[in-house]
Formats: C-alpha cells, sequence, structure tokens
C-alpha cells in the first residue's frame, strides 16, 4: 500500500457573459499528507516499548495506526528524493489520515528539522 498526496479537482465554469466556459484544474496550496517529527525521549510508545530520539521509529494517524495492528511494521518513507526505513511505534493522535510523525533521526534523513514539516511525503509498509 502506498500513501500519496494527490488531489486534482476539474472545474468548469463560464465567464460572466456566459457565452464561453472556462475549464481548468485546481490544485491545493499544500499536499494532503503531512510529515513531522516528535522527540520519544525513552517513553514507552502505544504500542509498548520503549524509543529513543535516536531510534528510526515513527508514529502513524488512527486511521492507518488501526488500533495496533501495524505496530512493529517496517516503512519506508520518501522526501524530496531522500528515502529512509523505520518502525511503526507510535500513535500519533493529531496526524491526519495518511501523515506520518518521525523520530527526529528519521526526519533528518530526509531534510533538516528546521523545515518542521515535510509537505507531500510519501510513505509505504514494507
Amino acid at each position: 500500500m502506498v500513501i500519496t498526496s494527490l488531489l486534482s479537482i476539474g472545474v468548469s465554469a463560464y465567464s460572466g457573459d456566459g457565452a464561453r466556459p472556462i475549464t481548468g484544474s485546481i490544485q491545493p496550496l499544500t499536499p494532503l499528507l503531512l510529515g513531522t517529527y516528535y522527540y520519544p525521549e525513552g517513553a514507552y510508545g502505544a504500542c509498548g516499548s520503549i524509543s529513543q530520539d535516536t531510534d528510526y521509529v515513527v508514529a502513524l494517524s488512527a486511521d492507518q495506526y488501526t488500533g495496533g495492528s501495524n505496530c512493529y511494521r517496517h516503512v519506508s518513507i520518501s522526501y524530496g528524493g531522500h528515502q529512509v526505513a523505520a518502525t511503526v511505534v507510535d500513535l500519533c493522535a493529531g496526524c491526519a489520515s495518511g501523515s506520518i510523525d518521525m523520530s527526529p533521526v528519521v526526519f533528518q534523513e530526509l531534510a533538516p528539522l528546521s523545515v518542521g514539516r515535510l509537505h507531500g511525503v510519501e510513505w509505504n509498509f514494507d
């Protein structure tokens, strides 16, 4: 399963005088999927294990966490031509469906922490 952020809405309208149709496509200003980072800080994640900030771990939204059925699954994450692998260990209650929350070390494989949020991140289960 590949999670991506694509949205295209066809638009058909008429100009003010009704003489000619206007057609086009609306693209979102920001993609739907978001990559963020969090600090595990040696705490227990929702999957029941302790993780450190230096571990290659992620938290998934409730839709993908699915009550823990995806705990300890491996994921591949890509953004901006970079790719990294990590393990699901936590639930991200504030994440939108399809978005992913990464430990700092995972996030830094894709972009500097100063970026803060990765709009258009893609990921899939291995």
